[in-house]
C-alpha cells in the first residue's frame, strides 16, 4: 500500500507517468500476503528461550571443545540441534532433509591442529522450484576471552544460542507451510575461529549447484540492553554489503559510469527485509545500516558473498560488549559473561519472525527476474528488458512490477505492476535521474526482492 501511494504521487507530479503496454497490467495481484500476518507472530518466546537454555547448558560450544561426550561440548550441540530438525521433520511428514556438511581445518591462527568443523543443514524443498533456495543460518559455536579455550564455560546464550534458536523456531513455524522454492536451515559452525562453518557449507553449495537466492545470517537476535545504556526491544540491524564482493574489473568499469553502488543483490534483500518489516510486523523498525558488518568485524554471512551468494546480518542494535567473548567472571562489581539474564525472549520472537516472513515471501515467491538490463542514454525515457522463465519452475509466476527511485533515495519508492511482459519502458522518467529494478510476483501477491540491472544487481 505504502509503495502503490508513492506511485500515485509521483505520477501525478510527473503528469506523464509509465504507462500500461497490454491489457493484462491492468489485473494486478494483491498487495498483501494474508499468510504473513499470521507466520510473523507465530514464533514462541518460550520454545525459543528454552532452545537458548538447553544450547547453554552444554558449558561450552567451542569449536575446539568436547566432541565426543553426550551432555558437554560442541560435539553434544550439533547432534542435539539435528535431532531437533529430526523432530520437527517427522512432525511434518518427513519435509526436511537433515543432514551434516563438514570439513577439516588446520594450520590456522584460531584452529592450529587440524579439527573437523561440522554445521548442521535441514532442507524444506519447494513444490515448483527446489533448487531455488533462501537460508536463514545461527550460528552453534561459542568462545569466551581466549580464543583457543575450548575448555572453560562458554554459554554463549545471546551469541549466538540465540540466532540457533530462532532457525529451529522458523523451522517450526514454516515446515507447517508449502513453498514454490526451497528454505535452508543452518546451524553454522566455526564461526568464532574464522568463519570456517560458513565457508565450507558455502563451497559446499556451489559444488552441489544450489541456487541460493540468499542468506539470512543471524547473530545475536535476543539482547535489548546495551553497553550505551539505552534498552530497546523494537529495533533491529541489518547489514548488507554495497557493492558484491566477487565484481569483476570489467564490471566495476561498467558499474562506474551505470551506477550499481548501493545496488547488490544483498543490498536489495536487505531493503527486501525492511519492506516486509514495515508491512507486516508491529513495534519494530528496521533499521538498514549499509555496511558490510559493524565497524571492522565480521560475520557468517561474509563467506557467502565472498563466493557470489547475496547475503545479509540480522541482529540486536544496542550490543553489550561485556557479555561477548568474555570469561565469566566479576571485576570491581562489574559482571562480564553471555548467560541466560541477558536473553529477552519476546525480542528474539520478533526477530525470529521477521526472518520467517522472509523466508516465506521469498520462497513464495516465482522464479526471479533474469538477465535484467536497462537502456535509454541519451533519450527521454527508460526501458528495462529482462528474461522469462518456462516450465513447472515457473508454475507460480502472474507478472513483474517495476520499481523507480531518485538516485539519493535509500529505499525503492515508487513501482507499478506491469503484467506478464519481458519489457518495460518508462515514458518520460529520463535514465540518468533514477534507477530502475524488477521484481516477480505470484498470483497470492509473494513477490521476490528487487533486481537492479546489470551485474551489479544480479541474484
Amino acid at each position: 500500500m505504502k509503495r502503490l501511494l508513492a506511485s500515485i504521487a509521483l505520477a501525478a507530479t510527473l503528469a506523464l507517468p509509465a504507462y500500461a503496454h497490454d491489457d493484462a497490467a491492468q489485473k494486478a495481484p494483491p498487495s498483501e500476503v494474508m499468510t504473513l500476518y499470521d507466520i510473523a507472530t507465530a514464533p514462541n518466546p518460550d520454545r525459543i528461550y528454552s532452545d537458548i537454555e538447553t544450547l547453554a547448558g552444554f558449558g561450552t560450544r567451542h569449536t575446539l571443545s568436547d566432541t565426543q561426550s553426550d551432555t558437554r561440548g560442541i560435539g553434544a550441540a550439533r547432534r542435539w540441534i539435528k535431532a531437533e530438525f529430526e523432530t520437527i521433520s517427522a512432525q511434518c511428514g518427513g519435509c526436511l532433509e537433515v543432514f551434516y556438511v563438514s570439513g577439516f581445518v588446520e594450520g590456522e591462527t584460531r584452529i592450529p591442529e587440524r579439527t573437523e568443523v561440522v554445521s548442521v543443514i535441514a532442507i524444506q524443498r519447494g513444490t515448483l522450484d527446489p533448487n531455488r533456495m533462501v537460508m536463514m543460518s545461527g550460528d552453534i559455536d561459542s568462545r569466551v576471552t581466549d580464543p583457543l579455550d575450548g575448555t572453560s564455560d562458554s554459554p554463549g546464550a545471546n551469541d549466538n544460542a540465540s540466532g540457533m534458536a530462532g532457525v529451529l523456531e522458523a523451522a517450526r513455524v514454516l515446515s507447517k507451510y508449502k513453498f514454490a522454492g526451497s528454505i535452508v536451515y543452518a546451524g553454522l559452525s566455526g564461526e568464532e575461529q574464522g568463519l570456517f562453518g560458513g565457508k565450507i557449507v558455502a563451497a559446499h553449495a556451489l559444488d552441489q549447484g544450489w541456487e541460493i537466492k540468499g542468506v539470512l545470517n543471524n547473530d545475536m537476535i535476543s539482547n535489548i540492553s546495551g553497553i550505551d545504556g539505552v534498552v530497546n526491544n523494537s529495533v533491529v540491524r541489518v547489514f548488507s554489503e554495497g557493492t558484491r564482493d566477487t565484481e569483476t574489473p570489467e564490471e566495476a568499469r561498467a558499474r562506474r559510469f551505470t551506477g550499481g553502488e548501493v545496488d547488490s543483490p544483498s543490498r536489495n534483500l536487505s531493503r527486501y527485509v525492511k519492506y516486509l518489516g514495515d508491512q507486516y510486523m508491529v513495534n519494530l523498525d528496521i533499521m538498514m545500516v549499509y555496511r558490510l558488518d559493524r565497524f571492522a568485524r565480521g560475520g557468517h554471512h561474509r563467506p557467502f558473498n565472498a563466493v557470489g551468494i547475496p547475503g545479509i546480518r540480522i541482529m540486536e542494535t544496542h550490543e553489550h560488549y561485556d557479555r561477548q567473548h568474555q570469561d565469566l567472571r566479576v571485576e570491581d562489581g562489574r559482571v562480564y559473561g553471555d548467560t541466560l539474564d541477558g536473553v529477552d525472549k519476546v525480542y528474539a520472537a520478533k526477530l525470529t519472525g521477521l526472518n520467517a516472513i522472509t523466508l516465506a515471501g521469498m520462497a513464495g515467491a516465482p522464479p526471479f527476474p533474469e538477465n535484467v538490463e536497462a537502456s535509454g542514454a541519451v533519450t527521454a525515457s527508460a526501458t528495462l528488458k529482462w528474461d522469462r522463465p518456462s516450465g513447472t519452475r515457473a508454475g507460480n509466476l502472474m507478472g513483474y512490477r517495476v520499481h523507480w527511485r531518485a538516485t539519493t533515495a535509500p529505499e525503492w519508492t515508487n513501482s507499478r505492476y506491469v503484467g506478464n511482459v519481458d519489457e518495460w519502458t518508462f515514458e518520460n522518467l529520463v535514465i540518468d535521474n533514477y534507477y530502475f529494478g524488477v521484481s516477480a510476483v505470484a498470483p497470492d501477491g509473494s513477490e521476490t526482492p528487487v533486481v537492479f540491472p546489470g551485474a551489479a544487481g544480479r541474484f
